[in-house]
């Protein structure tokens, strides 16, 4: 994937954003993040901007395939979250559970972590309190990785704060 000065920008903006993305726990097998953000909007319309939306708001420099890569989300048990280019194709993760407008649970390794054979879920959990929706997007990552997970959790989280910020700034247009 190329980055550009201008992405780069935009990534140092969204992680100083982020405040509240956290490394959880870090283990020799795995590791837990979660990434919060807070927003006026009802649960219901992130819900749905979620699933229906995926392709406007998830950032193209975290995707295969760039500005040529579309994703889609089948939010129900089996679904995929998935990218497609023309003819080629990837499966991000697997829908495990769909509960809306309340938790999307997913299943599998997003970006490097695929080809690494680690296994994760990934769990959009949708809470109110009085007039705000909080948005938790916990990933609690398992396998084997012979550098360890120290490094790499810290980059995970940042990473899906990116993405989780992306979408409260859809959602809040």
């Amino acid at each position: 994937m190329k980055i550009s000065s201008p992405v780069i920008a935009i990534f140092a903006v969204l992680v100083c954003l982020n405040l509240q993305a956290k490394v959880v726990h870090v283990a020799q097998h795995g590791f837990i993040i979660e990434n919060t953000i807070s927003t006026q909007q009802a649960p219901e319309k992130i819900w749905l901007a979620l699933i229906n939306d995926v392709d406007s708001w998830w950032p193209k420099d975290h995707s295969w395939w760039g500005d040529k890569g579309t994703f889609s989300i089948q939010a129900k048990a089996g679904g995929c979250f998935c990218e497609l280019a023309a003819d080629k194709s990837a499966e991000h993760m697997r829908i495990s559970f769909v509960e809306p407008p309340k938790l999307l649970r997913m299943t599998g390794g997003l970006g490097p972590l695929q080809g690494m054979g680690v296994f994760g879920s990934l769990d959009w959990l949708l809470t109110t309190e009085d007039d705000t929706t909080v948005v938790t997007l916990t990933y609690s990552v398992t396998g084997i990785n012979s550098n360890g997970f120290e490094q790499l959790a810290p980059i995970v989280a940042r990473v899906q704060g990116i993405q989780l910020n992306a979408l409260k700034q859809f959602v809040e247009q």
